[in-house]
């Protein structure tokens, strides 16, 4: 029982993870997600690649609800990149789309502290 709560728990990470994918698709999706109007070149690559980048972290941590033995890694990249956001977004003047970034990550860390605390739980 315990193992289905922490695989549920993992694919709702995983789709907070996935939202910034969108942003593949156009520069329309990343102004959507992001609240900018990305307009020069490099910056629309750049925030695409950031886009690919959450496709892969996202995608990972749904196949680890599936998959117990990815697992650990899978709760180490998550604290790591909302955990990071987090940290790196402290104190800024930030607009109300990163504020809706922000309130997501912290709520993708309480999710995963419960995750993570129901993983140890589980009997071997």
């Amino acid at each position: 029982m315990i193992g289905y709560a922490v695989s549920g728990l993992l694919v709702l990470i995983g789709t907070i993870n996935l939202i910034p994918a969108a942003g593949l698709l156009s520069p329309e999706r990343l102004r959507v997600l992001y609240g900018v109007a990305p307009d020069a070149p490099d910056l629309i690559l750049l925030l695409r690649h950031r886009a690919l980048l959450f496709a892969l972290l996202g995608g990972f941590i749904v196949l680890a609800a599936f998959r117990p033995a990815l697992q650990p890694l899978a709760f180490l990249v998550a604290l790591v990149s909302m955990g990071g956001f987090l940290l790196l977004a402290a104190g800024g003047d930030h607009g109300a789309s990163i504020a809706r970034v922000v309130r997501a990550d912290v709520a993708g860390l309480l999710l995963l502290a419960t995750a993570f605390l129901l993983h140890n739980l589980r009997p071997d």
